[in-house]
C-alpha cells in the first residue's frame, strides 16, 4: 500500500509505500521515477516537505523532506534521494511530522504519546507533552507559536511557551484519527472513528459543524474546499460542511491525500498501491448576465443568458484562479494572466506573471489585484503594473477575500501579525494613506470591506471584529484620530454594493441593508430609519452573502444553496440623484415612494452636503420638528462661518465647530456653544485665553448653579469670580 504523498510543485509528486520505494511522479507527461530504494526494515508513515519560503527567500520549489516510519526513526531526505540524517525519535512508530511555516521546527507524533519539538537539522529542542495513548495527528498554529494534537477523544492546542495555557476539548465520539489547522482562515479540522468530520474556528471554538463519513482529511493552505477519503471514496466538502462532489475510484482505501501548491489537483496514497490524481473542475463564475464555468483545466464555458450565446475560452496552461465582475473576467494560468472583456471573448489582453502560484484576485471598476507568494501586484485592465504595497511582515499566503479589500482608489490588507491593524494604502501608488499609519480596533478583526463608489476623501471601510461587531470609519485621517462607529451587533457576514455605498449584512436572525452608513457621522439618531431589515431565517445557520448586484444580494446558505434575494431598487437610483446633487429629483423620488427610511436617507445626505433646504423638508416628513426647527435656526444666522459651525454641532462635532468659529474670529459664540453644551472649563479657558467675556461665562455659570441650588465648589471658577465683578 502507498502511505503518503506530498507534491514539491504543481507538476511534482513524491509518494511513499510498503515496498520501501519513494517514487516521483509528473502528472504532465506521466512520468514515474523511483527515487530512493529505503531499507527493508523502514516502512513510511507521514511526508511532509520542507516550506518553499524561509527567511524571507522563496524558493521555486522545496528541496527536502522529513519521512516518518514506523521503526520510531524520521529521515530527513533530499530531493535526490539522499537521506542526510536518521534519528530515533520515539519508542514505537512515529506517526506524523510536520515542518512549520517558517521552516525553523519540526514537531513528530508518536505511538508513545510523545509530541516532540525538533530543530532543523534534527536536534531535540524539547517535549511538548507525554500522555498514555497514541498522538495520531499533529498541525502546527499559523503562526507557529502552538502545536494541535490529538489525544483518544480529545483534542489538544499547546503553546510552545512554558506556563502558557493550554486548550483542551473533547472532539469526537471515538478516536480522533486525523486533523488539520488551515493558516488562511484559522480553521480547525478533525476526522474520528464516530464516523464524523468536524469543522471548528480557533478563537471560537464552539462547535461550527459536525458532518459526514470521514477517515482522512488534508488541507490546502488557501483553498476553502476540503478532501475527505475513506474506502474507496473521496468526497469534495465546503469550509461550511456541505458537499461538493463524491468519487468512489476503485482503489481500495485512501490513506492520505495532498493538495498541490496551486490548490487545483490533489493526490492520494492508496491501499491498492496505485496514487490517484484528481483536479478540481465545473468551478463557477456569475455577474450580471455571464455564467462561466471551468468545465476542463485548461478550458472555460462562456453561458451568456440574455441571448443564449456560448462561447469557449481555451487557455495553454491549467487555470489555477478566476474572477468576474466590472465587465471583466480575469484569469490566472500557471505561467500567464489573461484579461477578458464581457464585451469581446476573442482578443483577451495577455501578460506573463512572475510567479505562478496566485492565489486571490480581486478586482474594481478601474483596476484588479493579484496576490501570489511573492507579493501584492496591482493591474490596470490594460495590463499596465499600477504598484506593489508592501507592509512591514508581509505574509502573502495567508491572505484572502475577508482580509484584502480593494476599490478604485484604495486597497486595504488586515494583517495577520497582530490581527487588531489594518494598512491601508493608496491604490495608484502603493505607498500608505494619510498620515502613514495603519488603522488599529482594540479587538481582532475578522473580515473588512471596502465601499466601492463616491469620492476618495469619504472612502469608508466596514469591518467585523471577532465579537461580530460591525464597525465603520473612514480611511482618510489626518494627524487626528477618526471615529470608528459601531453599526451593528453578531454580524455573520457582510457586502458593499457594486454601484453605490448600500451596505448589507446578515446580523443575528436579521438580514440588514444599511441604505446610507455615512449617517452616523451626521445624525446618529437618524440611522434606525435608514435600515432595511427582513428576518433572516430561511437562509438556516451561518449564511454567507456571495455578492451585492444592483438590487440583488445571493446569499450561500449552510447546505450549499444559493437564495437570490431583491431589495427595493430606489435607494440605488436616490444615490445617483444625490451624488450628482441633483436634489429636486431626490425629493421628487421621495415623494413619489413615500417610504420613511428614503426620507430619512435624503435628511442625512442633504446635512452631509450642507443642504439645508432639502434637509428641513426631509426632517418635516418624518416628524423630526425639534431638527426642522433648529435647522432654521442655523438658516437665520447672519454669517457664512456660524452657520458653518452650527451644522458641523448639529452633527455632534462640537470640536471642529469651535475649532473653525475660532480660525474666523467669532470668539464669543465659540464661548457661547461651550456653555450650551454646558462645556464650562472650555468656555473659561477660550475666555481667559482671548481676555474677553470672562463675566459672561461667570454669569452663565453662577445662573445655572442657583437653578439646580448649587454651591461653586470648582477652583477656577471660585478664582476668577474674586477679580471680576458680574
Amino acid at each position: 500500500l502507498v502511505s503518503c504523498v506530498g507534491w514539491t510543485t504543481a507538476d511534482e509528486l513524491y509518494s511513499c509505500s510498503d515496498d520501501h520505494q519513494i517514487m516521483k511522479w509528473n502528472p504532465v507527461t506521466s512520468e514515474t521515477t523511483r527515487v530512493l530504494k529505503l531499507p527493508e526494515d523502514v516502512y513510511p508513515l507521514d511526508l511532509h516537505w520542507f516550506p518553499r519560503a524561509v527567511g524571507g527567500k522563496k524558493q521555486s520549489q522545496a528541496e527536502s523532506f522529513v519521512l516518518t516510519s514506523s521503526d520510531g526513526k524520521f529521515h530527513l531526505i533530499s530531493k535526490l534521494g539522499r537521506v542526510e540524517k536518521s534519528v530515533e525519535a520515539h519508542c514505537g512508530a512515529v506517526l506524523a511530522g510536520r515542518w512549520n511555516y517558517e521552516g525553523t521546527a519540526l514537531v513528530t507524533a508518536g505511538e508513545d504519546g510523545q509530541v516532540k519539538i525538533w530543530s532543523k537539522s534534527g536536534m531535540l529542542r524539547s517535549t511538548l507533552a507525554q500522555q498514555g495513548t497514541p498522538v495520531y495527528s499533529v498541525s502546527w498554529a499559523p503562526d507557529s507559536d502552538k502545536v494541535l494534537y490529538t489525544s483518544g477523544q480529545q483534542l489538544i492546542i499547546k503553546p510552545l511557551q512554558p506556563n502558557a495555557k493550554v486548550l483542551q476539548w473533547k472532539a469526537h465520539d471515538g478516536l480522533v484519527l486525523k486533523t488539520d489547522w488551515n493558516s488562511v482562515n484559522d480553521l480547525i479540522l478533525s476526522a474520528g472513528e464516530d464516523c464524523r468530520y468536524k469543522v471548528r474556528k480557533f478563537y471560537f471554538l464552539g462547535l461550527l459543524l459536525s458532518w459526514f463519513l470521514v477517515v482522512f482529511i488534508a488541507l490546502f493552505w488557501e483553498e476553502l474546499l476540503r478532501r475527505c477519503g475513506c474506502v474507496q471514496t473521496l468526497r469534495l466538502c465546503d469550509k461550511t460542511g456541505w458537499s461538493y462532489a463524491l468519487e468512489k475510484p476503485n482503489t481500495g482505501s485512501i490513506f492520505a491525500i495532498s493538495w498541490s501548491i496551486d490548490g487545483t489537483q490533489l493526490a492520494g496514497a492508496c491501499g491498492n498501491g496505485q496514487v490517484i490524481f484528481a483536479h478540481v473542475v465545473e468551478q463557477h463564475w456569475e455577474w450580471q448576465n455571464f455564467q462561466i464555468t471551468l468545465i476542463k483545466r485548461r478550458t472555460m464555458k462562456v453561458h451568456n443568458v440574455t441571448d443564449d450565446a456560448v462561447d469557449l475560452l481555451e487557455f495553454r496552461d491549467r487555470v489555477i484562479k478566476a474572477s468576474l465582475s466590472s465587465g471583466y473576467l480575469v484569469v490566472s494560468t500557471s505561467l500567464q494572466c489573461y484579461v477578458f472583456s464581457t464585451r469581446n471573448w476573442n482578443t483577451p489582453l495577455i501578460f506573463d506573471l512572475k510567479e505562478g502560484t496566485v492565489s486571490l484576485i480581486l478586482q474594481a471598476e478601474r483596476h484588479f489585484l493579484l496576490v501570489d507568494g511573492g507579493g501584492l501586484y496591482l493591474y490596470s485592465y490594460e495590463g499596465r503594473l499600477i504598484s506593489s504595497p508592501k507592509y512591514p511582515g508581509m505574509r502573502t499566503d495567508i491572505l484572502n477575500a475577508l482580509t484584502v479589500s480593494l476599490s478604485n482608489d484604495t486597497l486595504a490588507v488586515k494583517d495577520k501579525a497582530d490581527e487588531k491593524v489594518i494598512y491601508i494604502f493608496e491604490a495608484l501608488s502603493g505607498k500608505p494613506l494619510g498620515d502613514g499609519k495603519p488603522l488599529t480596533h482594540k479587538t481582532e478583526i475578522v473580515e473588512i470591506a471596502l465601499d466601492q463608489k463616491g469620492l476618495t476623501s469619504e472612502r469608508k471601510i466596514a469591518f467585523i471584529d471577532k465579537n461580530r461587531d460591525l464597525f465603520i470609519t473612514s480611511v482618510k485621517r489626518f494627524g487626528k484620530e477618526q471615529k470608528i462607529v459601531k453599526i451593528g451587533t453578531m454580524v455573520q457576514s457582510l457586502a458593499w454594493n457594486d454601484s453605490c455605498n448600500i451596505l448589507c449584512g446578515i446580523q443575528d436572525s436579521r438580514f440588514t441593508v444599511w441604505y446610507y452608513p455615512n449617517t452616523v457621522y451626521v445624525d446618529k439618531d437618524l440611522l434606525p430609519k435608514t435600515l432595511y431589515e427582513k428576518d433572516a431565517s430561511e437562509f438556516s445557520k451561518s449564511p454567507q452573502i456571495v455578492s451585492f448586484v444592483g438590487s440583488q444580494v445571493t446569499i450561500r446558505r449552510a447546505d450549499g444553496s444559493l437564495v437570490h434575494l431583491h431589495i427595493s431598487p430606489y435607494p440605488a437610483i436616490f444615490h445617483g440623484h444625490v451624488s450628482s446633487s441633483r436634489w429636486e429629483d431626490g425629493l421628487r423620488l421621495c415623494r413619489f415612494v413615500k417610504d420613511q427610511t428614503l426620507w430619512a436617507c435624503l435628511a442625512a445626505m442633504a446635512v452631509a452636503s450642507k443642504d439645508m433646504s432639502t434637509a428641513e423638508i426631509a426632517y418635516a416628513a418624518i416628524g423630526e420638528i425639534d431638527k426642522v426647527q433648529y435647522i432654521n435656526a442655523i438658516k437665520e444666522l447672519p454669517s457664512k462661518e456660524s452657520r458653518l459651525a452650527h451644522m458641523l454641532l448639529f452633527s455632534g462635532n462640537s470640536q471642529e465647530a469651535e475649532t473653525l468659529l475660532l480660525q474666523a474670529g467669532l470668539v464669543y459664540q465659540a464661548i457661547q456653544i461651550n456653555i450650551n453644551l454646558y462645556n464650562w472649563e472650555r468656555a473659561l479657558e477660550l475666555a481667559v485665553k482671548h481676555k474677553t467675556h470672562v463675566d459672561t461665562v461667570l454669569a452663565y455659570r453662577q445662573k445655572f448653579l442657583e437653578d439646580f441650588g448649587k454651591k461653586e465648589t470648582n477652583q477656577r471658577f471660585l478664582q476668577y469670580a474674586e477679580g471680576v465683578s458680574v
